[in-house]
Protein backbone atom coordinates (compact mmCIF):
# COMPACT_ATOMS: atom_id res chain seq x y z
CA UNK A 1 0.00 0.00 0.00
CA UNK A 2 3.05 2.24 -0.09
CA UNK A 3 4.35 3.68 -3.05
CA UNK A 4 7.75 5.74 -3.33
CA UNK A 5 8.78 7.84 -6.77
CA UNK A 6 11.97 9.94 -7.25
CA UNK A 7 11.72 12.86 -10.19
CA UNK A 8 13.60 16.11 -10.23
CA UNK A 9 15.35 16.08 -6.45
CA UNK A 10 11.20 15.30 -4.63
CA UNK A 11 10.65 11.92 -3.32
CA UNK A 12 6.90 11.34 -2.84
CA UNK A 13 6.23 8.54 -0.77
CA UNK A 14 1.85 7.73 -1.00
CA UNK A 15 -0.24 6.26 1.54
CA UNK A 16 -2.77 4.27 -0.98
CA UNK A 17 -5.01 2.28 0.71
CA UNK A 18 -8.49 4.13 0.41
CA UNK A 19 -10.73 1.36 1.55
CA UNK A 20 -9.48 1.36 4.65
CA UNK A 21 -9.02 4.92 5.05
CA UNK A 22 -5.01 4.58 4.76
CA UNK A 23 -4.88 2.83 7.83
CA UNK A 24 -1.39 1.26 9.15
CA UNK A 25 -0.73 -2.36 10.22
CA UNK A 26 2.39 -3.72 11.39
CA UNK A 27 3.14 -4.77 7.94
CA UNK A 28 2.47 -1.33 5.99
CA UNK A 29 4.71 0.30 9.21
CA UNK A 30 7.39 -1.81 7.22
CA UNK A 31 6.69 -0.71 4.18
CA UNK A 32 6.56 3.17 5.26
CA UNK A 33 10.02 2.67 7.24
CA UNK A 34 11.55 0.76 3.86
CA UNK A 35 10.34 3.79 1.55
CA UNK A 36 11.91 6.62 3.85
CA UNK A 37 15.50 4.55 4.32
CA UNK A 38 15.06 4.76 0.42
CA UNK A 39 14.37 8.10 -0.19
CA UNK A 40 16.98 8.63 2.80
CA UNK A 41 19.26 6.55 0.66
CA UNK A 42 19.04 8.76 -2.43
CA UNK A 43 19.17 11.85 -0.56
CA UNK A 44 22.23 11.02 0.76
CA UNK A 45 23.27 10.10 -2.97
CA UNK A 46 22.05 14.10 -3.80
CA UNK A 47 19.03 12.84 -5.63
CA UNK A 48 16.54 13.73 -3.50
CA UNK A 49 16.28 17.46 -1.83
CA UNK A 50 13.07 17.64 -0.95
CA UNK A 51 9.91 14.68 0.20
CA UNK A 52 6.02 14.67 0.48
CA UNK A 53 4.06 12.43 2.12
CA UNK A 54 0.06 11.68 1.20
CA UNK A 55 -2.56 9.96 1.04
CA UNK A 56 -5.19 8.81 -1.82
CA UNK A 57 -8.94 8.90 -1.05
CA UNK A 58 -11.28 10.03 1.63
CA UNK A 59 -8.48 10.49 4.59
CA UNK A 60 -4.59 10.72 4.99
CA UNK A 61 -4.55 8.08 7.00
CA UNK A 62 -7.22 7.00 9.91
CA UNK A 63 -5.08 5.54 11.96
CA UNK A 64 -3.46 2.04 13.36
CA UNK A 65 -5.47 -1.05 11.19
CA UNK A 66 -7.04 -2.69 14.12
CA UNK A 67 -8.90 -5.41 11.58
CA UNK A 68 -8.58 -9.21 13.34
CA UNK A 69 -6.53 -7.19 16.46
CA UNK A 70 -7.61 -9.00 19.69
CA UNK A 71 -8.47 -6.45 22.17
CA UNK A 72 -7.46 -8.77 25.40
CA UNK A 73 -4.22 -9.72 23.41
CA UNK A 74 -2.80 -6.52 21.78
CA UNK A 75 0.60 -6.47 22.15
CA UNK A 76 0.61 -2.46 21.98
CA UNK A 77 4.16 -2.14 22.79
CA UNK A 78 5.14 -4.29 20.16
CA UNK A 79 3.37 -1.84 17.71
CA UNK A 80 4.34 1.21 19.41
CA UNK A 81 7.94 0.81 21.07
CA UNK A 82 9.04 -1.97 18.27
CA UNK A 83 7.42 -0.09 14.84
CA UNK A 84 5.67 3.14 15.44
CA UNK A 85 8.04 4.77 17.20
CA UNK A 86 11.43 4.35 15.07
CA UNK A 87 9.31 5.06 12.00
CA UNK A 88 8.58 8.43 13.58
CA UNK A 89 11.91 9.00 14.97
CA UNK A 90 13.20 8.25 10.99
CA UNK A 91 10.69 10.07 9.72
CA UNK A 92 11.62 13.27 12.06
CA UNK A 93 15.07 12.96 10.74
CA UNK A 94 15.00 12.43 7.08
CA UNK A 95 18.14 14.45 5.69
CA UNK A 96 15.78 16.92 3.47
CA UNK A 97 12.62 19.03 4.04
CA UNK A 98 9.73 17.09 4.31
CA UNK A 99 6.40 17.98 3.31
CA UNK A 100 2.50 16.43 4.17
CA UNK A 101 -0.80 16.96 2.31
CA UNK A 102 -3.72 15.73 4.96
CA UNK A 103 -7.09 15.46 4.00
CA UNK A 104 -10.21 13.95 5.64
CA UNK A 105 -9.28 11.74 9.13
CA UNK A 106 -5.57 12.55 10.29
CA UNK A 107 -6.28 10.45 13.38
CA UNK A 108 -3.67 8.62 15.88
CA UNK A 109 -1.04 6.74 13.60
CA UNK A 110 -2.13 9.50 11.13
CA UNK A 111 -1.47 12.47 13.03
CA UNK A 112 2.09 11.22 14.46
CA UNK A 113 3.00 11.26 10.77
CA UNK A 114 1.95 14.36 10.64
CA UNK A 115 3.77 15.74 13.92
CA UNK A 116 7.20 13.62 12.05
CA UNK A 117 6.80 16.39 9.42
CA UNK A 118 8.61 19.24 9.12
CA UNK A 119 5.61 21.35 7.23
CA UNK A 120 2.00 20.12 7.54
CA UNK A 121 -1.24 21.60 5.04
CA UNK A 122 -4.25 20.43 5.58
CA UNK A 123 -7.83 20.39 3.90
CA UNK A 124 -9.95 22.49 5.01
CA UNK A 125 -12.17 19.63 6.50
CA UNK A 126 -9.44 17.45 7.86
CA UNK A 127 -10.87 15.80 10.84
CA UNK A 128 -8.27 16.05 13.58
CA UNK A 129 -8.28 15.06 17.26
CA UNK A 130 -8.48 12.34 19.61
CA UNK A 131 -11.68 9.34 19.54
CA UNK A 132 -9.33 7.02 21.71
CA UNK A 133 -12.09 6.74 24.42
CA UNK A 134 -14.15 5.02 22.08
CA UNK A 135 -11.22 2.22 22.64
CA UNK A 136 -10.35 2.55 26.19
CA UNK A 137 -7.28 3.68 24.79
CA UNK A 138 -5.19 7.04 25.15
CA UNK A 139 -3.84 9.44 22.41
CA UNK A 140 -0.41 7.88 20.77
CA UNK A 141 2.14 9.07 18.38
CA UNK A 142 2.83 11.73 19.96
CA UNK A 143 -0.24 13.90 20.00
CA UNK A 144 -0.40 14.13 23.43
CA UNK A 145 2.93 16.55 22.82
CA UNK A 146 1.60 18.14 20.24
CA UNK A 147 -1.70 19.43 21.41
CA UNK A 148 -0.54 20.48 25.30
CA UNK A 149 2.09 21.92 23.38
CA UNK A 150 -0.12 23.93 21.16
CA UNK A 151 -3.56 23.96 22.79
CA UNK A 152 -2.57 24.02 26.27
CA UNK A 153 -3.56 21.22 28.84
CA UNK A 154 -7.24 22.22 29.14
CA UNK A 155 -8.26 22.25 25.36
CA UNK A 156 -6.03 18.86 25.29
CA UNK A 157 -8.36 17.37 28.07
CA UNK A 158 -11.33 18.51 26.60
CA UNK A 159 -10.39 16.86 23.14
CA UNK A 160 -9.61 13.57 24.79
CA UNK A 161 -12.30 13.24 27.18
CA UNK A 162 -15.13 14.23 24.16
CA UNK A 163 -13.31 12.50 21.81
CA UNK A 164 -14.18 15.74 19.89
CA UNK A 165 -12.78 15.94 16.18
CA UNK A 166 -11.84 19.76 14.91
CA UNK A 167 -11.46 20.69 11.40
CA UNK A 168 -8.28 21.25 9.31
CA UNK A 169 -9.08 24.74 9.33
CA UNK A 170 -9.63 24.85 13.16
CA UNK A 171 -6.58 23.13 13.76
CA UNK A 172 -4.55 25.86 11.43
CA UNK A 173 -6.33 28.32 13.29
CA UNK A 174 -5.40 26.66 16.33
CA UNK A 175 -2.05 26.71 15.23
CA UNK A 176 -1.58 22.63 14.95
CA UNK A 177 -0.13 22.94 11.84
CA UNK A 178 1.06 25.81 8.99
CA UNK A 179 -1.70 26.12 6.42
CA UNK A 180 -5.27 24.80 5.28
CA UNK A 181 -6.56 24.60 1.90
CA UNK A 182 -9.71 23.74 0.20
CA UNK A 183 -9.57 19.60 -0.28
CA UNK A 184 -9.30 20.07 -4.03
CA UNK A 185 -6.55 22.30 -4.04
CA UNK A 186 -4.46 21.04 -1.48
CA UNK A 187 -2.21 18.43 -2.97
CA UNK A 188 -1.07 20.65 -6.14
CA UNK A 189 -0.40 23.48 -3.70
CA UNK A 190 1.56 21.07 -1.10
CA UNK A 191 3.60 19.68 -4.06
CA UNK A 192 4.37 22.61 -5.65
CA UNK A 193 5.97 23.73 -1.94
CA UNK A 194 7.96 20.80 -1.69
CA UNK A 195 9.40 20.93 -5.76
CA UNK A 196 10.37 24.26 -4.42
CA UNK A 197 12.16 23.72 -1.24
CA UNK A 198 13.84 20.64 -3.32
CA UNK A 199 15.23 23.56 -5.35
CA UNK A 200 16.76 25.04 -2.48
CA UNK A 201 19.69 25.24 -0.13
CA UNK A 202 19.46 21.97 1.43
CA UNK A 203 22.18 21.97 3.58
CA UNK A 204 21.18 25.49 4.84
CA UNK A 205 17.84 23.96 5.17
CA UNK A 206 18.86 20.63 7.43
CA UNK A 207 20.76 23.28 9.83
CA UNK A 208 17.54 24.98 9.98
CA UNK A 209 15.48 21.91 10.60
CA UNK A 210 18.28 21.08 13.24
CA UNK A 211 17.90 24.25 14.86
CA UNK A 212 14.57 23.83 15.37
CA UNK A 213 14.27 21.03 16.95
CA UNK A 214 17.02 21.80 19.34
CA UNK A 215 15.03 24.40 20.00
CA UNK A 216 12.12 22.81 20.46
CA UNK A 217 13.35 19.34 22.62
CA UNK A 218 16.34 21.55 24.85
CA UNK A 219 14.04 24.57 25.64
CA UNK A 220 17.11 26.29 24.55
CA UNK A 221 16.74 30.74 25.57
CA UNK A 222 18.03 33.25 23.14
CA UNK A 223 21.72 33.39 23.54
CA UNK A 224 22.06 29.76 23.57
CA UNK A 225 19.70 29.95 20.36
CA UNK A 226 22.12 32.40 18.80
CA UNK A 227 25.54 30.35 19.58
CA UNK A 228 24.14 27.64 18.08
CA UNK A 229 22.87 29.22 14.96
CA UNK A 230 26.53 30.96 14.72
CA UNK A 231 27.85 27.83 14.52
CA UNK A 232 25.80 26.35 11.85
CA UNK A 233 26.04 29.84 9.50
CA UNK A 234 29.86 29.30 10.16
CA UNK A 235 29.83 25.70 8.77
CA UNK A 236 27.38 26.71 5.90
CA UNK A 237 29.70 29.48 4.61
CA UNK A 238 32.55 26.65 3.55
CA UNK A 239 29.08 25.53 1.36
CA UNK A 240 28.96 25.67 -2.40
CA UNK A 241 25.55 27.10 -2.17
CA UNK A 242 26.93 29.77 0.15
CA UNK A 243 29.07 30.99 -2.19
CA UNK A 244 26.43 30.41 -5.02
CA UNK A 245 23.75 32.65 -3.11
CA UNK A 246 26.57 35.14 -2.14
CA UNK A 247 27.40 35.64 -6.16
CA UNK A 248 23.56 35.24 -7.05
CA UNK A 249 23.18 38.53 -5.32
CA UNK A 250 25.66 40.55 -6.11
CA UNK A 251 24.88 39.53 -9.67
CA UNK A 252 21.13 40.48 -9.15
CA UNK A 253 19.97 36.64 -10.55
CA UNK A 254 18.71 34.11 -8.70
CA UNK A 255 20.85 31.37 -7.41
CA UNK A 256 21.10 27.86 -8.84
CA UNK A 257 21.25 25.79 -5.47
CA UNK A 258 22.90 22.26 -5.93
CA UNK A 259 22.65 21.13 -2.01
CA UNK A 260 26.27 21.23 -1.34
Amino acid sequence: MIELTIADGLAEIVLNAPEKLNSLNEAALGELGAAYDDAAAAAAAGSVRALLLHGTGRAFCAGRDIAGVDGANDDARGYLEGLLTPLLRKMSSFPAPTFAAAQGACLGVGLGLLIATDVVYVAENAKIGSPFGNLGATLDSGGHWLFTERLGAHRTLDLIYSSELISGAEAVAAGLFSRAKPAGELLEFTRAAAARAATGPTQAFNASKALVAEIRDQRLGLWDAVVRENGAQVALSATADYAEGFAAFTAKRKPEFTGR
